[in-house]
C-alpha cells in the first residue's frame, strides 16, 4: 500500500468493526527499508488501550485502509489486558 506520509498525519484510526483506536500524530519510519513501520498514535481509546504515557505506536502491517480515515485489523476488546496484540 503506497501513500504519502503526510497523507497519514491527524488521520483517525478504526478497526474494521468501526471502533475509534485513536488519532495518527507520527510515522515510525523503517530507514533500511524506507518504509512506514508503525503509526504512532494519541487521543487513543482508553477502553481499548490503558496506557500510562501519552500514545501508543501500532504496527503498520495492521493497516488495512487508507483513506478519509485508516482501517486496522480488529483489536479484542481486552487488548489492554493483553501485553503483546498481534
Amino acid at each position: 500500500m503506497n501513500v504519502e506520509i503526510t497523507s497519514l498525519l491527524d488521520q483517525d484510526v478504526y478497526t474494521q468493526n468501526g471502533i475509534f483506536v485513536g488519532r495518527v500524530e507520527d510515522a515510525v519510519l523503517d530507514p533500511e527499508n524506507g518504509v512506514v513501520s508503525g503509526l504512532a498514535l494519541g487521543d487513543v481509546n482508553r477502553e481499548l488501550f490503558d496506557q500510562k504515557g501519552k500514545g501508543i505506536v501500532i504496527p503498520y502491517r495492521w493497516v488495512t485502509a487508507v483513506g478519509d480515515i485508516i482501517i486496522i485489523r480488529h483489536l479484542t476488546r481486552n487488548a489492554k489486558d493483553q501485553r503483546k496484540v498481534d
